[in-house]
């Protein structure tokens, strides 16, 4: 097992160093001068040359890499140009918003997808499983922004359950996630969608299997054949799901904050890249994908210890 732990925190470190390089460069690529955006375009040319040394814009590209990334391995994201405060103090303020969000919609989506899968597979050609997939044909369907808005109509002005938007800080924990629940469900039904499918179809192969009729023949019914032998094995696709989505969870709720008026890191990276603030644009961007990389590392992690035979194949 530690042997694989070590190629895969290789593999890890190596993503990193890549994507690093990646999101530097095509930031640094996109067109658009933050100095001159911040002085107005009636501004003279010496006076943005002066404010492009002040924040070290001028330095060559190769130097700017090398301080960035030797800031970020230090804990230190650089200074915000158009706000002139630390980045990591940004980071945090919006992290309390986007992480609990993506948490609460992926805890939402897993209860909700794994007894659908179930119910679907176990009742695989009749009444349940049309149900299932039925539904989840129109979860997936939908777009999240829309049926947001249609969260908000019914819930927050018809119904005045929840309110319509923004957040009120975590200084009441109850306040605060009930402010967060129609998001986490727009961000969740169709991600419980995608994942009730897969959830199905594994099961179903599951079924096929030797052990699978081995366990019927000793008499067992479909649905406890299932859920004592089958779950586990269904786990590492259902698994692969579940760490993707987190990671889409957390970086792609830009709309689903606007809509909401949530101020996260969707709606920071969204007023960044508008501002040309790119050393947030870069700072968030790769924090994120650090999300992404080290959740898959955890999945990779999860995959062996569901079935040990990987170990020894990767």
């Amino acid at each position: 097992m530690w042997a694989y732990m070590l190629r895969r925190l290789t593999s890890l470190i190596v993503s990193l160093a890549v994507a690093s390089l990646v999101i530097f460069l095509v930031v640094e690529v996109a067109p658009g001068d933050p100095a001159s955006y911040m002085l107005g375009i009636n501004a003279q040319p010496d006076t943005v040359a002066a404010l492009r040394a002040e924040l070290g814009l001028d330095a060559p590209k190769y130097v700017r890499y090398f301080n960035w990334i030797g800031g970020m391995l230090t804990g230190d994201l650089g200074i915000s140009y158009t706000y002139r405060s630390p980045v990591s103090d940004m980071v945090a303020d919006r992290l309390w918003i986007s992480l609990p969000l993506a948490l609460y919609a992926l805890t939402l989506s897993t209860l909700i997808a794994i007894p659908a899968g179930l119910l679907a597979a176990a009742t695989r050609g009749r009444s349940g499983d049309i149900g299932v997939m039925a539904a989840t044909q129109l979860g997936v369907a939908i777009p999240n922004f829309w049926f947001a808005m249609l969260l908000v109509l019914l819930f927050a002005i018809n119904l005045r359950w929840f309110s319509a938007g923004g957040f009120p800080g975590w200084d009441d924990p109850a306040k605060a996630l009930k402010s967060l629940t129609l998001p986490a469900i727009a961000l969740a039904l169709p991600q419980a969608a995608i994942l009730t499918r897969v959830m199905r179809s594994a099961l179903i192969d599951i079924l096929g299997e030797d052990f699978m009729r081995t366990a019927r023949a000793k008499g067992l019914s479909r649905r406890q054949a299932l859920w004592r032998h089958g779950l586990r094995n269904a786990l590492i696709p259902v698994l692969t799901i579940i760490g993707l989505q987190f990671s889409f969870l957390l970086a792609g709720a830009i709309i689903i904050e606007q809509v909401f008026f949530l101020p996260g890191l969707g709606r920071l990276i969204f007023q960044s890249i508008s501002q040309r603030d790119l050393i947030v644009v870069e700072s968030v961007v790769m924090l994120l994908v650090f999300a992404v990389i080290v959740v898959n590392f955890l999945v990779d992690l999860a995959y062996a210890w569901v079935d040990p035979r990987l170990r020894s194949r990767t």
